[in-house]
């Protein structure tokens, strides 16, 4: 499902681009040298140099202006050639399915000011992915889904594949690989710039999901999207190096059937023409690290199991809101001799260092906590540095290592900003960006010197800023441990002017799977952005728990006890720690509501109808309602085969309770949404008339899973919740 739930998406997206800004404004590119930063000011590319922070223009409004037009290109992304001589520049960006990845690349020599637009024979806003070739004289790039190599010097365009289309992909991705590996870009430069290695997935086989739009034609506009559901095989997928001489591929000899198996990582090794792909079963529980040579052979160099799950996101990637390529990568050391690898076979997750022949490995950060994020590699000094939280679950610190694995972690945050920080350090790890918030303290930045977290400019440090940053504290964090013996983290937001002497209703936020962590110490994490008013003034009482399964740094234990049971476990915690809190004197169990959006959607009928005598009133939004629509990669991730264990699918659908419901239920969906689909509301709907359960369905027409399309959507969707909330679950003390 949606990672986080859509709404709460926008929000978070609100925040981390707050939290991700300098003080100075918005999110920084690095220069290679660390010593630099870039950023987009009013349409210019900005550079400010350090310690000083002196600024310059570094690219005018006329230099990027193309010959013979007034208006300059609008930048969304730049990148540099190696050699710093050239700029590419992304522009006119379009929607793929979650981010703009599609549009117009132009080509700025900075040594003549010329700017040239790639891929002339191609249709508008029809590239994606352009990067430049390591030596700078060309840029790759993949357009309705083949793969192209144009020459800088003679403009000359090369199509290196021929036969992509909608099923048969070059170079990018289906909508599967996207939506559950964030897997977007498919090409990669040899390191000698004479190839290209790239993915090619084979869909063909891959049944279409199709789109009914009602609402923008008298007739119905059919859109198709390849869609494997849970229980079907994936798409095919193989890898293929491009000699840009001949055009000719060599397929990697990859073992095993291309349709049992994902690859979801791929780099060139440096200072070699070899690859490094990393390769997962179908169940996603075997990860093999395989070495493949230009001609083709394929050794496995590195390989785990585990009895759930590999979790395959690099921590690095997780917070990279400022790429070109959007694309997972290893984390390479000694020249490419070794990489950084994650992984939570000792129990938490740990980075080891590994040959890049598999033959040697060393854990880098040993200790029961688990690393959140790699943040940097400093080899000069054989520092790593990463995020971690080994005492508070719901805040984030900047830690170090020596590379070694020799000593102990070392807090590198100062001590007393309790919170949530994020750093973008620079490639030499002299400086970093920093970000803090908490609960009462509003998104800051500055910049930092590292190792010592000292401020650049002490005047514009977060230490000057606080005092005009602190708000009126209403959340509190608290523990609640159920009769399971299960300890859950969790805020409340209490109504104002509250009286422990009377009750108040409850409105539980939940999202309850294992992309989704929402108690987190950050400003305006406990915020009802979809309740039209103030929740606090109308006397609710606001609370969210995180439950088994939920990823949170407490372990590989908590976080895969969920596995096969999803919709029974996180279930289960969410219903005993409810109880406990109606235990509490000023809660009112008659009046106990929940709500949540697509997993958290799935998370609110399962309560409403597993537990109908805690929860009285719910609102869920774009659910699975069936856990057999979902599609292959998430859902057999986490549940396994439903050819194997078809009955854990039907004890943690919604669908099965459905018969139970008793309280109030407002069900909603968007008729257009094309992750979690439209039919899994038809199915519930059809359940509950067969039942004779009232309760009031809302479609939104032609919305895709955020119900964000429309003039007035989302106006109307918080007046619909607001009032339906403040209608079955009255506000106010008793």
């Amino acid at each position: 499902m949606e990672k986080y739930p859509p709404i709460k998406t926008v929000w978070l997206v609100i925040i981390l681009a707050i939290s991700t800004a300098t003080a100075y404004g918005q999110a920084i590119k690095w220069s290679a040298d660390g010593n630099t930063y870039y950023r987009i000011e009013q349409n210019e590319i900005v550079q400010y140099t350090l310690p000083s922070n002196d600024k310059k223009v570094f690219i005018s409004k006329r230099q990027l202006t193309p010959a013979g037009q007034n208006t300059p290109l609008k930048v969304s992304l730049f990148a540099f050639s190696d050699d710093s001589r050239k700029v590419l520049i992304f522009t006119n960006t379009q929607r793929v399915w979650r981010i703009n990845t599609r549009g117009d690349y132009w080509v700025l020599n900075l040594a003549d000011n010329s700017l040239k637009k790639l891929g002339s024979s191609r249709p508008e806003a029809s590239l994606m992915f352009a990067k430049f070739s390591p030596d700078g004289n060309k840029v790759a790039y993949v357009s309705d889904y083949n793969v192209y190599v144009e020459d800088l010097a003679t403009n000359n365009i090369k199509a290196l594949t021929t036969d992509g289309n909608r099923k048969f992909i070059n170079g990018t991705f289906d909508w599967v690989y996207e939506e559950e590996f964030a897997c977007r870009d498919g090409i990669r430069w040899s390191n000698d710039s004479r190839s290209i290695a790239y993915w090619q997935i084979d869909a063909r086989d891959t049944r279409d999901y199709y789109m009914v739009n009602f609402t923008d034609s008298v007739y119905s506009q059919v859109t198709p999207v390849e869609y494997p559901k849970v229980g079907q095989s994936p798409s095919g997928c193989r890898i293929g190096i491009a000699d840009i001489a001949t055009a000719k591929t060599t397929w990697m000899n990859i073992p095993g059937d291309p349709r049992q198996h994902y690859i979801m990582r791929m780099e060139y090794i440096p200072g070699t023409n070899d690859l490094l792909l990393q390769q997962l079963n179908r169940k996603q529980n075997e990860s093999k690290l395989i070495r493949c040579q230009p001609s083709g052979n394929a050794t496995i160099i590195y390989q785990e199991s585990d009895p759930a799950w590999i979790d395959v996101y690099s921590p690095a990637v997780a917070e990279n809101s400022y790429a070109l390529d959007f694309r997972h990568t290893f984390e390479w050391l000694a020249g490419g001799k070794e990489f950084l690898w994650s992984s939570e076979k000792d129990g938490w997750r740990h980075l080891y260092r590994v040959s890049n022949d598999g033959t040697k490995e060393m854990l880098v950060t040993p200790g029961d906590f688990d690393v959140i994020g790699l943040k940097a590699i400093d080899e000069k000094s054989g520092t790593v540095y990463f995020l971690a939280s080994p005492d508070n679950a719901t805040q984030r610190y900047l830690y170090s290592m020596k590379l070694n694995g020799k000593g102990k972690p070392g807090r590198v945050t100062p001590a007393g900003l309790n919170g949530t920080h994020h750093y973008n350090i620079s490639p030499t790890a002299k400086y970093a960006q920093h970000n803090f918030s908490n609960s009462f303290t509003k998104p800051v930045g500055e910049l930092i010197t590292l190792p010592g977290h000292t401020a650049v400019i002490e005047k514009e440090s977060i230490a000057a800023k606080l005092p005009k940053l602190q708000a009126e504290n209403h959340t509190e964090f608290f523990k609640v441990k159920t009769a399971s013996g299960i300890e859950m983290d969790g805020w409340m937001v209490k109504p104002a002017n509250f009286d422990a002497s009377k009750k108040y209703p409850v409105v539980f936020y939940v999202y309850t799977e294992p992309w989704g962590q929402e108690v987190t110490d950050q400003y305006g994490s406990s915020t009802n952005f979809l309740y039209a008013g103030d929740m606090r003034a109308d006397g609710y009482i606001y609370i969210a728990l995180d439950n088994r399964g939920t990823p949170v740094p407490k372990g590989a234990a908590w976080r895969k006890s969920i596995y096969r049971k999803i919709g029974i476990v996180n279930i289960q915690d969410q219903a005993e720690a409810a109880k406990e809190i109606l235990k509490w004197p000023f809660v009112d169990a008659e009046r106990i509501a929940v709500w949540g959006w697509s997993g958290g959607g799935s998370a609110t009928l399962n309560l409403m109808f597993q537990y109908p005598d805690i929860y009285k009133t719910g609102i869920a939004i774009a659910a699975v309602s069936n856990q057999l629509t979902y599609d292959n990669i998430y859902q057999e991730r986490y549940m396994g085969l439903p050819q194997e264990n078809m009955d854990d699918f039907i004890k943690g659908s919604p669908l099965t309770y459905a018969k139970n419901l008793k309280g109030n239920l407002l069900y909603i969906h968007g008729t257009g949404d094309d992750n979690v689909h439209y039919q899994n509301a038809e199915m519930l709907v059809n359940e509950l008339i067969k039942h004779n359960k009232q309760f009031q369905f809302m479609p939104y027409p032609n919305r895709t899973h955020g119900i964000s399309e429309g003039e007035g959507t989302f106006e109307h969707l918080s007046t619909l919740y607001t009032e339906y909330l403040k209608k079955h679950c009255p506000p106010g003390a008793k």
